[in-house]
């Protein structure tokens, strides 16, 4: 396996897990900011458990409830012959479990942010909730969304330990940059490939926060306009 098919492998498995984790990220977060209910905490803490658990663990917890013979990982092959574990699927997977908490954390702070009078003053005009959240929320929350978006995907990107846990270490298959570097350094004469693989790491890191900057700049300069 060469280097570019890692590099465009690890891409797939972030982007595919920015866009799994996208939707939960968004509802958590509206959740957690606007409504107050019993276990809210628990809530909160369980999606914020990947930012503090092994990753290992996260990987084994991936492996017990979707693995081939764990409840849902057999239904899910069953019904929909869709096989998680050591597939790439498997990978996207635990990367968005990993990126959750980052991308919520910044979606959350955007619904903090807003004004609830904005809100409120739609309502009183005659919208409806959709369309206070169309028309108002989610234009002033854009910059949270992008924020939260990329650095979920900086971190799906840079995701080791609950992948090979969960979805192994196959070439062409899971074989992401992390794991990639990984075993050129248990290999003999991989200095070289470590070297290499460390190089393209760093370059696309590098790449991601200048779009992110790029991004949130641009949807703020936006936003400031649409207010004047």
């Amino acid at each position: 396996m060469n280097d570019w098919s890692i590099v465009a492998l690890s891409l797939e498995v972030a982007t595919g897990a920015t866009l799994l984790g996208f939707p939960f990220a968004l509802l958590a977060a509206w959740v957690l900011a606007r409504q107050d209910f019993f276990g809210k905490a628990l809530l909160d803490a369980l999606v914020n458990a990947p930012l503090v658990l092994p990753p290992v663990v996260v990987g084994y917890l991936l492996l017990v409830t979707l693995g081939t013979h764990a409840p849902i990982g057999a239904f899910l092959l069953n019904a929909f012959h869709l096989q998680l574990i050591f597939t790439t699927s498997g990978a996207i997977v635990a990367a968005a479990v990993m990126a959750l908490p980052l991308m919520v954390r910044g979606m959350r702070l955007s619904f903090d942010s807003v004004d609830d009078r904005l809100e409120i003053a739609a309502r009183t005009l005659g919208a409806g909730p959709i369309d206070v959240f169309l028309s108002v929320t989610l234009p002033l929350i854009l910059p949270g969304i992008a924020s939260g978006c990329l650095l979920g995907f900086a971190r799906a990107l840079g995701e080791f330990g609950a992948t090979i846990t969960f979805a192994s270490n196959i070439a062409g298959e899971t074989r992401t940059l992390p794991l990639a570097i990984y075993t050129a350094i248990n290999s003999a004469n991989g200095d070289a490939d470590v070297v290499r693989l460390v190089v393209m790491s760093l370059i696309l890191a590098i790449i991601a926060i200048g779009i992110a900057s790029l991004f949130e700049k641009r949807i703020r300069i936006l936003i400031g306009q649409r207010r004047a």
